[in-house]
């Protein structure tokens, strides 16, 4: 297990040089002048631009800047933005905020969707089971952005509105703690949390038409016992895997959430550095989600030797 994971870290060094020169060569080739859409509306002193692209070697090559960037990255800096500013600081100003609503999103999409996966199966044909499935197919057919306005208002407002009961925070304030990410948390998972109930109850249908289920149950085992101890524990590795790599993609997929709520996260961050063409944000931004893609599928990988103990890694 000790040399698979050295081997698998060793493997990430390749990965994060060619997701960061892609996306520096993409970031490089985009139309326009970074230091005027700085200056936005107004056209930028000639002198100071020209101070400008010096400073940050605007005028190298593509190949001289990309080998600043990534020797700087391997040393721990990510770079300054136009404006002066550390990337590494203001991705440290950002990241807590996403990185909270991904947790809780990711809690969501875990309990919710395995529970109704799991109850889905289990009563294959009946009531419930048409109902998940209708359920995560609506969500799965309706955008993002329609879902976070009708939780905002359905949720948010009629509750405090017409019940008098407030739970969740129509729009983000980090004094009300946990409550504050309720909302932006359960319109983030709602698509992922519909798969990962579709997929549990495919994964866990299957599961119980093996022969060794079919056997525990001969046996005389509880039903609690054969489901929980023997079908779902192997049911779990391919929704784990598709939780392990969902877990990147919601932290860097909150765009439109952490607009909606008014969440200064990674997703703002993201999307501001887009529309300024400041391309040292957008790289250091990408640089961070392609390290935690990685640790996250290291960490789904070493999980299936948990959930499976007949998998091993030579």
């Amino acid at each position: 297990m000790g040399r698979y994971v050295i081997r698998r870290l060793i493997q990430a060094i390749p990965v994060l040089i060619g997701a960061t020169f892609l996306i520096y060569f993409v970031v490089f080739s985009l139309p326009g002048d970074p230091v005027q859409a700085l200056a936005g509306e107004k056209r930028a002193d000639p002198i100071v631009a020209e101070m400008i692209r010096a400073k940050y070697h605007l005028n190298d090559p593509f190949i001289v800047q990309y080998w600043d960037y990534i020797t700087g990255v391997f040393q721990g800096d990510l770079g300054e933005s136009l404006t002066g500013r550390s990337v590494s600081e203001m991705i440290g100003e950002a990241f807590p905020y996403t990185m909270n609503l991904a947790l809780v999103a990711f809690v969501f999409e875990a309990v919710i969707g395995v529970a109704a996966g799991v109850m889905a199966a289990l009563r294959k044909g009946k009531f419930l089971d048409q109902l998940v499935l209708i359920s995560t197919l609506l969500v799965i057919s309706i955008p993002v952005f329609v879902t976070g306005f009708v939780l905002q208002l359905v949720l948010g407002v009629k509750l405090k509105n017409d019940y008098g009961i407030e739970i969740f925070s129509v729009s983000f304030n980090e004094e009300d703690g946990l409550r504050a990410y309720l909302l932006p948390a359960l319109v983030l998972a709602s698509m992922s949390l519909a798969y990962v109930a579709r997929l549990t109850r495919t994964s866990l249908m299957e599961t119980m038409r093996a022969d060794y289920v079919r056997t525990a149950v001969a046996k005389g085992l509880k039903r609690r016992r054969v489901v929980g101890r023997h079908a779902l524990r192997n049911a779990l590795i391919p929704i784990v895997t598709f939780l392990g790599a969902d877990l990147g993609g919601l932290m860097g997929g909150a765009v439109i959430t952490e607009k909606i709520f008014n969440i200064h996260g990674i997703g703002g961050l993201l999307a501001q550095s887009v529309y300024q063409k400041q391309g040292t944000i957008i790289v250091g931004v990408v640089t961070l989600l392609v390290l935690i893609y990685l640790v996250t599928t290291l960490l789904v990988d070493l999980l299936y030797a948990v959930l499976d103990p007949r998998i091993r890694y030579e």
